[in-house]
């Protein structure tokens, strides 16, 4: 069964979605910004959010969710080694190519980092290109600079 609630981050509106026993989607929620907002149904979904706030709060580096993303096999790779880069710190395409024992791929990391059914928790903002540009982002450059700048602040300020 698919559940779903929505979250007022400093971001925008984000849409998480679970099953019975993982998340499987939060993602940016532009189009509804308007709709009034979906409590959460469920402890997992609860849980979820309050492991957000407390992220936007400056409060939690690493999130504790279980998580069950759709993906390939490749891609299911690329999310688990994003998951592995530390807070508040950046990892290059190719790095996440050579984490993940393809080098040629950075291509296809680059697509597989783009289609991360479940930004923020599964860190895909952290990714940058090889000569530190911040390169694109699901929920725009502009989110991905506000998430990469609250992680430097946050580290800065423990």
């Amino acid at each position: 069964m698919r559940i779903e609630c929505t979250f007022a981050s400093p971001l925008g509106r984000l849409r998480i979605a679970a099953n019975d026993t993982a998340i499987t989607n939060v993602d940016y929620d532009d189009e509804h910004q308007h709709l009034p907002a979906i409590a959460p149904r469920s402890l997992l979904l609860q849980q979820a959010c309050q492991q957000l706030a407390e992220y936007f709060a400056g409060q939690r580096q690493l999130f504790t969710l279980p998580l069950a993303p759709v993906g390939t096999n490749f891609q299911q790779a690329v999310w688990h080694a994003l998951q592995a880069i530390p807070y508040a710190e950046h990892r290059s395409y190719k790095e996440i190519s050579l984490a993940i024992n393809n080098p040629k791929a950075m291509r296809a990391v680059g697509a597989a980092n783009g289609r991360n059914p479940i930004t923020i928790v599964i860190p895909c903002h952290r990714v940058i290109g090889a000569t530190g540009k911040l390169v694109g982002y699901t929920g725009g450059v502009d989110r991905k600079i506000w998430l990469l700048e609250h992680e430097a602040k946050t580290r800065q300020s423990q």
